[in-house]
Formats: C-alpha cells, sequence, structure tokens
C-alpha cells in the first residue's frame, strides 16, 4: 500500500508546505454576471409563473384562489369555515378536464394537491384589510410610538439642545391611509358588495 501512495501523484502532498490558493485555479470571470433591475423584476415575475396550474376563471362576486391540501398549519378545513367554498366543475362550465375524480374531492377542480376555491369578495375585502393593512399599521404603530419617545428622551438628555431629525418616510409613520380596494387591484371588483 505504503509504494502504492508514493506512485499516486493525487496523494503526495507538497513538499514546500505552502499550498496555492484555490481561488488562483479557478476560471477567470469574462463575463458581468450581475443582474440589472430590469432583470432582477423579470426574474421575481418568473418565479411566480405556473404553467402546471392554469389561471382560474373569474367567477362574478367572489375571489378565487388555489389551495394545497399538504399543509398541516393551514388546513381547508380551517379554510372552509373561514367562509372558503370549493369549486366545482358546474361553477366553471368547460372545466370537467380538471375536476377530481374519486375520492374526498370529487367534483371539485384541482390538480394534484391543490385544489380551487373562492371567496365571497366582502369576505376577500375584510380579510385582506385586516392581512394587508391593520396589521402592517398596527406595526407602524408600534416604531411611530418608540421613535416619538426616543424623541423626548433626547430631547430631555439634551435639554432641547438636540433634536431628532425624522426623515420622509419616518416621519409619515403612524399616519393611516385609507386601506386600498383589494378586489379592484387583482380586477375582481363588484359593485355593491
Amino acid at each position: 500500500m505504503a509504494a502504492k501512495r508514493k506512485t499516486d501523484t493525487r496523494l503526495n502532498s507538497d513538499q514546500t508546505g505552502v499550498r496555492e490558493d484555490r481561488r488562483m485555479q479557478d476560471r477567470s470571470v469574462t463575463q458581468n454576471r450581475q443582474l440589472s433591475d430590469a432583470e432582477r423584476v423579470a426574474e421575481f415575475r418568473q418565479q411566480f409563473f405556473q404553467s402546471a396550474l392554469p389561471d382560474l376563471p373569474r367567477i362574478p362576486g367572489y375571489h378565487v384562489c388555489r389551495l394545497t391540501t399538504e399543509n398541516p398549519r393551514d388546513p381547508i378545513h380551517s379554510r372552509i369555515r373561514l367562509g372558503y367554498e370549493p369549486i366545482r366543475e358546474s361553477d366553471i362550465p368547460g372545466w370537467a378536464h380538471s375536476a377530481i375524480k374519486t375520492g374526498e374531492w370529487e367534483g371539485c377542480i384541482g390538480v394534484n394537491e391543490m385544489l380551487a376555491f373562492k371567496l365571497p369578495l366582502y369576505l376577500y375585502e375584510e380579510y385582506m384589510r385586516i392581512n394587508h393593512h391593520d396589521a402592517p399599521l398596527s406595526e407602524e404603530e408600534k416604531l411611530s410610538s418608540q421613535i416619538r419617545a426616543m424623541e423626548s428622551e433626547m430631547k430631555q438628555a439634551s435639554r432641547g439642545a438636540v433634536e431628532l431629525e425624522l426623515e420622509d418616510g419616518t416621519a409619515e409613520l403612524g399616519k393611516a391611509p385609507a386601506p386600498p380596494p383589494f378586489a379592484q387591484q387583482t380586477g375582481e371588483e363588484q359593485e355593491d358588495f
């Protein structure tokens, strides 16, 4: 075995004791590998493109989405309790090819573990307002009160000699804008909900 080691050049150690940096052996970079902002935006859009799940057609008065049956933290039965309803093949004519043929979800539109559901727009608006307007605004108010407390402490400690200068975005914290019309932004608006 020892004789083999001497003949195998891959196993021989460098006798000088100084190893060359492996980065120096790597090939040189001949092109710019940085993405432009436009390329970053295109990549961001592409990561949400999913050809295996065709876009669901709009159903008047409802927000449509796909829910998974595989997420134990967000089970389907809890969504049903919140007002989500499975979309059946009778709800969207021409989609019989996507209907599940057997099992618990027979007759519902689905692909593998992803099921199509609908939610009345008035509930969709309320849920979106809670999650994407009220909750962030609450966090913003916490930040704003911390900034005001820091400002007060700073003035008190410096006896008014030092003042906290707030930039535009920070100064606007805690000022509640009106919630946006979420259904209108997704193209699912309804006049009377």
